[in-house]
């Protein structure tokens, strides 16, 4: 993303934080659930510039494939013993993680959560996010609209993210039902609907090869499935693989969330019909100068107001609008994309 989006980004928060101070003894850390996602790859960038410009010493963790809790814990009790202000954590077990979150609370370390709110919000000091609901909203109304009258008879399949249900992805796919139409019941819970109109839901771990496997899943169930929701682009990417494989590709509607350059690029060539583009390398650099601020002052980072969180942002990202849903093409997603 480019340094005046970043900053505007900021500016339109109402986000403000102290000038930049050279402070080679405030020590952060960011810990990912994956480095290879390009989505965590460009929060990793986010962080690494901003903690130079500011003069922050960064050190960066991340799990071995997304759900890796194990190695977040590891990670945080590593942060605490080296004396770090602060971390910045997207957590893969949001509500796991909780108790080593407390730990370094107690220890006087600011916790951030990124992108997934921890399991209470408040567990974390401060959730720095896309509106991951809306993000979901988004794409299910665009769907619903771009299927007309289809839509109440569709047969809708999930490609959520693993078996935790970690809040980003209850939020997405909560949000998707709401705004396709489908009663969600429970919106903290995902599985509990009874709307005839779903086929099922699968896992993917985030990556193509969990978004295939469980694309072929789904079509074992209902091979008339034509909507699919995917918690992200790579396993949207490994549901087209899927539906390709046996002729499938152009009678499936697939949407999804994240917005990076690949993304955007599979909506322009029609594998997604549509994304949710949020932007991760802003949620990071904010991260990393409200821990250096924290460790300046002792001044904890407060909500966008009206939300309990920092909203980062989201745009729909298609070439194929539709009414009463606002939306960029994929020639302003490539200029704001990332990965």
């Amino acid at each position: 993303m480019k340094k005046s989006v970043l900053a505007f980004g900021a500016l339109a928060l109402g986000v403000t934080f102290s000038a930049p101070v050279m402070a080679a003894d405030v020590a952060a850390c960011l810990i990912t659930k994956t480095d290879t996602n390009p989505f965590f790859v460009k929060m990793k960038e986010g962080a690494t510039a901003k903690a130079k410009e500011l003069g922050v010493s960064l050190k960066s963790y991340a799990g071995k494939v997304d759900g890796d809790s194990e190695s977040q814990v590891a990670a945080i009790e590593s942060c605490i013993a080296d004396g770090a202000k602060g971390i910045l954590i997207a957590a893969s077990d949001t509500k796991g993680i909780v108790s080593s979150v407390k730990k370094a609370r107690d220890a006087g370390l600011l916790v951030i959560a990124l992108d997934t709110p921890l399991e209470p919000a408040d567990a974390a000091d401060a959730t720095f996010a896309t509106d991951n609901l809306l993000a979901g909203k988004l794409i299910g109304q665009w769907a619903k609209e771009t299927m007309g009258d289809k839509a109440k008879d569709a047969k809708v399949g999930f490609l959520d993210l693993t078996p935790s249900q970690p809040t980003v992805d209850v939020l997405r796919d909560q949000g998707f039902m709401m705004g396709f139409g489908i009663d969600p019941k429970d919106p903290n819970k995902i599985g509990d609907e009874d709307d005839a109109r779903i086929v099922g839901h699968d896992v993917t771990n985030g990556n193509e090869e969990g978004g295939r496997k469980a694309m072929e899943n789904l079509l074992q169930k209902d091979p008339s499935i034509n909507v699919i929701h995917t918690i992200n682009e790579p396993a949207a990417v490994g549901a087209y693989q899927a539906l390709k494989a046996v002729g499938m590709e152009k009678n499936v509607l697939i949407v999804s969330v994240d917005g990076g350059c690949p993304g955007v690029k599979s909506v322009k060539e029609g594998v997604i019909g549509a994304t949710s583009q949020q932007y991760p390398l802003m949620m990071a650099a904010l991260g990393v100068e409200a821990i250096k601020k924290f460790a300046d002052s002792g001044e904890k980072p407060k909500p966008t107001e009206g939300k309990s969180f920092y909203d980062t942002g989201v745009s729909l990202v298609t070439d194929k609008p539709v009414s009463g849903v606002k939306s960029i093409d994929t020639k302003e997603g490539t200029d704001k994309c990332w990965g």
